[in-house]
């Protein structure tokens, strides 16, 4: 087993959304990215902390420990975060490179430029990165450009006051790809979701309540085994202004579905769903919904199912990210040598729906 003082770090996650992700995943790539800094305990911890999780509201983010100190807080006894280094010099290639788009979103870095700081020519930096990003440079400063864009739409700001602030040089393309990376207009998301329709329903499972919510286009969010009331306040948490109400009778079908599956009844969950990705994320997760029921997979078997055998922990980040569990069965995917990995729901509920789908792969063995 890796020590994880010497494990590699996945390069600094675009946004704090995906941040979050992978600390409720308790994802070790990310030790070392970034580091986790709690409010009502002035305690910073790395991502994989296997302390309880703070409220989601407590929490900040830093690029590392220095920040984080700088800030006020001081290290976790408990994980160490002082003690993650970095064992390969392109992981810090990558971390500058990363750090440089990150300070510069509202300008346009050219690969030649990232080139000069990585020390290497433009076509290996440009396979380096993507290769343990599982992004180009350019999707990596898009994706930050989308998380100051919808940061400054929260804020109340106008919508051509925002998107120059994220560093969008016009409107034209981002408003012809807004469906697709928001969910809605720019001017609609500015609005807490204004002018959404979202339903939900909720199901009662063997692994506890799951929640099932829609859009007109298909399943938005998936959520496991918490309380009915912390459901609906989640679901409701990034859309405030959108028109959320919980509908049995139209989402019953799809809630069914679901519970369903989950139960062994049945052992393909074939639904429409509608999510926020970059392309690397989908074929991903396209390649998920290929596991067979009962099988798993290892990171690195999805990597190479995808053309990418180099990508394992960037396959790691897009199972974290994944906001439509079970549709999306990121639980299917484990690590080297047998062991569960990480989970957004958490390992005893991701060893049970294997074990679950064990049983009922056998029994229909056996019938066969």
């Amino acid at each position: 087993m890796r020590n994880p003082k010497t494990q590699k770090p996945a390069a600094p996650p675009a946004d704090d959304d995906a941040r979050w992700r992978a600390v409720l995943a308790r994802d070790r790539a990310f030790n070392g990215a970034f580091v986790t800094a709690v409010l009502t305990t002035g305690i910073y911890c790395r991502p994989s902390c296997p302390a309880r999780h703070p409220k989601r509201e407590n929490v900040r983010f830093y690029p590392g420990p220095d920040e984080a100190e700088r800030a006020g807080y001081r290290a976790c006894f408990r994980c160490k975060p002082r003690e993650i280094g970095t064992a390969n010099p392109h992981a810090a290639m990558i971390d500058r490179v990363c750090r440089h788009i990150q300070a510069n979103t509202e300008e346009r870095v050219t690969l030649a430029d990232l080139a000069k700081i990585a020390g290497m020519s433009p076509y290996h930096l440009q396979r380096t990165f993507k290769r343990r990003t599982g992004l180009t440079p350019r999707q990596y400063a898009e994706a930050l450009r989308l998380g100051r864009l919808k940061t400054h739409l929260k804020r109340k700001e106008s919508v051509t006051m925002a998107l120059y602030e994220a560093g969008y040089g016009s409107s034209s393309r981002l408003y012809e790809r807004s469906s697709e990376r928001l969910g809605m207009t720019p001017g609609a998301y500015r609005e807490g979701g204004e002018g959404t329709a979202i339903r939900f329903a909720i199901a009662r499972t063997a692994i506890g309540n799951v929640l099932v919510a829609a859009t007109d286009r298909g399943i938005c969010s998936v959520r496991i085994a918490e309380p009915e009331s912390v459901l609906a306040k989640a679901l409701a948490k990034e859309f405030p202004a959108a028109r959320i109400e919980r509908d049995e009778g139209r989402l019953s079908r799809w809630a069914r579905a679901v519970a369903q599956h989950v139960a062994g009844e049945t052992r393909v969950l074939d639904l429409p769903v509608d999510v926020r990705a970059t392309a690397f994320q989908w074929r991903v997760w396209e390649a998920l919904r290929a596991i067979p029921y009962g099988e798993t997979r290892t990171y690195r078997e999805v990597a190479a199912s995808i053309g990418k055998p180099k990508a394992a922990r960037a396959v790691g980040n897009a199972c974290a990210t994944n906001p439509v569990a079970l549709v999306i069965p990121c639980h299917r995917v484990i690590r080297e040598g047998g062991a569960l990995g990480g989970y957004a729901w958490g390992l005893e509920i991701k060893r049970r729906l294997l074990e679950s789908e064990r049983r009922g792969s056998a029994r229909g063995r056996r019938r066969a």
